[in-house]
């Protein structure tokens, strides 16, 4: 039995097995991860360490030194980079591709934990992988006309915090900004010389009455009940009736012997919102998260919060990754069915058939269909990289599908009348356009393939572009080769027969080729000439074109960053700052400005400074569109730790408004301020 009389034996099973494959495909397609970028596991350890205000050259040999040693002896460490500066250091550890990332990070940080006990007392450190998850997905200000920046840190964490992390896919949520609540003792030390006590024994004291603790159990009755000490300080009347000393002839309390209010924590970074002082909330996903899916359930989340804070605490949206990907989905999805209709329309006016036109076209959502259950079973996501693939299927997918319906109403047109049952004839056709089809859709995939097993990040980027295009030719050739027989000898007919082979148009189409060679055979010369000239056209232009590793994206923003000499305080980068932000109010397409300001301890050089962006919280400001309709923009993250007292901006702009033609207005504007 041949392969085709096999087919003809089984062709309800195999509808009905495509069937299933297309339902999967719809179903794995509704749950299937979405994000901007394909999940990539760069090998790279982020260690930062932390030992408070030692000097730079302490740092580097009694901290940096003995990590580094550490680290060097993870299997598969790469290469190992250091940046030191006073109180603080960051070492990059590269792995080679292909590592397995999650063990070489617990690796990395026993190593730091077996010499955590060798270092001087009080060094902390916090390591980290480098993946596309480290930037937020939402960003989030919280401002309000009458409450202060303690009340805002306090609404973000206590209310804001704890829902949004609870979301699916959520892996932490990140707060930028505002005043943590403290309280303040200033002592008097003419008083504690009097009483003959010292700092010491208010720190001891404090220590030892600021407490809570479990006491122990008491059973009573049918329950069981248990005892807990809380001696916390709740205010500061209570801070302030601290007994410091008690002896036969009196007692000190605190109040004797200091001052006590309530403050706040001193505060090295500013964080503002639209001109006004704010608290940032960022969002950060998952690995294997839904960009949209926690967009959409943190917006609903955020709905419930707005209903039960105040009216004048205002929640604004700055930043939503999402969008970028909607919009690219949309795209892709637009250019899949506008490729797709207008396939089918020039089969339609070819081969004047509707029920061809349909059988083709319907061969293109059956496809991507399939496709899209193979992405899930491999555990891929939507993405640039994967929707691009599909796109690009397009073509090829619906090539494949004319190839074979073409043949079979050709042969099915010239077979005798009388010949026997129709199916037998279309299944004969495509069996005689089986071998090209074959190894017309074998030499596509072939192309593609090798693009999986390249390294690097380029490797990991095109691998989901390659498999997903060659998963959809290979998925077009057996759907071409068995489900379009199947289905033309169930729908043509013997009057789909009787047509001319020819219409109007491809009469039209034919005369005029057939014109056009006879006229250039008679100067056969003329083809090597135009082949040179193509191929010296395409030298020019090769050598004048720009490479890249990704496309240009306007997102439409622009990045700005202000640095102030070292040793400037807080207060006075703030003060500039706050001038360059009226400064880019001047410029038109500026809706929101947000900043945020930092006075740290180190700087690292400007490449460094560059590869940290992401990883940190900065400011942004949205331009608006001419409709007056705001566009989220991109979060460039920034290392607070990163800068040595300095400022930063970050703005977006609508396609519209040109934001390199803001961003040229805003430097003009800047330069011509003597102050900025």
């Amino acid at each position: 039995m041949t392969s085709t009389d096999w087919i003809h034996a089984h062709r309800r099973s195999l509808l009905f097995l495509l069937v299933v494959l297309i339902a999967g495909g719809v179903g794995g397609g509704l749950h299937l991860p979405v994000a901007l970028f394909p999940h990539v596991d760069f090998p790279r350890i982020e260690v930062s360490l932390d030992a408070g205000d030692r000097p730079a050259e302490r740092m580097a040999i009694e901290v940096t030194w003995p990590i580094e040693q550490a680290l060097r002896s993870v299997p598969g460490v790469r290469s190992l980079r250091s940046t030191t500066s006073r109180g603080s250091a960051s070492l990059s550890v590269s792995f080679d591709w292909g590592e397995d990332m999650l063990l070489a990070l617990l690796q990395a940080e026993a190593a730091v934990n077996q010499t955590l006990p060798s270092l001087p007392a009080g060094v902390a450190f916090e390591i980290r992988r480098m993946d596309p998850t480290v930037f937020p997905v939402l960003g989030y200000s919280l401002t309000s006309p009458t409450r202060s920046l303690a009340e805002l840190r306090d609404t973000a964490q206590f209310e804001m915090q704890p829902d949004l992390v609870a979301v699916s896919g959520v892996a932490r949520v990140g707060i930028l900004g505002g005043s943590e609540r403290e309280f303040h003792v200033e002592p008097d030390m003419a008083k504690l010389a009097a009483f003959g006590l010292t700092l010491d024994d208010i720190a001891k004291a404090i220590s030892a009455s600021n407490v809570i603790r479990a006491v122990g159990r008491l059973e009573d009755r049918y329950k069981l009940y248990l005892l807990i000490s809380n001696t916390a300080y709740a205010s500061p009347d209570e801070l302030k009736k601290t007994i410091v000393s008690a002896n036969s002839s009196r007692i000190v309390t605190l109040d004797d012997v200091a001052t006590v209010s309530a403050e706040v924590a001193p505060t090295w970074t500013r964080v503002t919102g639209d001109g006004r002082d704010a608290v940032i909330v960022q969002v950060y996903q998952q690995p294997a998260g839904n960009t949209i899916g926690i967009a959409s359930e943190c917006e609903r989340t955020l709905a419930d919060i707005e209903s039960r804070l105040p009216s004048d605490i205002q929640i604004s949206k700055w930043y939503d990754q999402s969008d970028l990907i909607r919009t690219s989905a949309s795209s892709v999805r637009d250019a899949v069915i506008i490729g797709a209709a207008l396939a089918a329309l020039i089969l339609l006016l070819f081969l004047r058939n509707f029920k061809i036109t349909m059988l083709a076209a319907v061969v293109v959502p059956t496809v991507l269909a399939v496709t899209v259950l193979l992405l899930s079973l491999w555990g891929m996501s939507f993405n640039i990289m994967t929707l691009g693939g599909m796109a690009a299927a397009v073509g090829l997918i619906i090539d494949d599908a004319i190839v074979v319906v073409e043949h079979i109403i050709r042969r099915f047109r010239e077979r005798p009348p009388d010949s026997g049952p129709q199916s037998i004839a279309v299944l004969a056709a495509a069996r005689e356009v089986l071998p090209a089809l074959r190894a017309s859709s074998a030499a596509t995939v072939v192309i593609f393939v090798p693009l999986a097993f390249l390294s690097g990040v380029t490797g990991e980027f095109f691998k989901a572009l390659s498999l997903t295009m060659a998963a959809a030719l290979a998925v077009s050739f057996f759907v071409a080769w068995v489900a379009v027989p199947v289905l033309a000898a169930a729908v043509l007919s013997e009057k789909d027969a009787g047509r001319e082979d020819e219409g109007a148009v491809a009469r039209f189409v034919h005369g005029w080729y057939r014109r056009a060679m006879v006229g250039y055979l008679r100067f056969p010369w003329a083809s090597v000439l135009l082949l040179g000239v193509l191929a010296a056209t395409g030298w020019f232009a090769y050598g004048k074109l720009g490479s890249g590793f990704m496309p240009a994206m306007d997102e439409g923003g622009f990045i700005l960053d202000y640095r102030t000499a070292p040793g400037t305080s807080l207060t006075e980068t703030d003060r500039l700052v706050r001038k360059v932000e009226d400064l880019l109010r001047q410029t038109p397409e500026v809706s929101l400005l947000a900043a945020h300001r930092a006075a740290t301890r180190r700087r690292p050089d400007r490449d460094q400074r560059r590869r940290l962006l992401h990883f940190a919280d900065a400011l942004t400001k949205t331009f608006q569109r001419s409709d007056h309709e705001r566009l989220a923009g991109t979060d460039r993250a920034r290392d607070s730790r990163s800068h040595r007292r300095d400022g930063a901006t970050d703005g977006r702009s609508d396609r519209r408004p040109d934001s390199g033609a803001a961003a040229d207005r805003s430097q003009a504007l800047l330069t011509a301020a003597p102050d900025a």
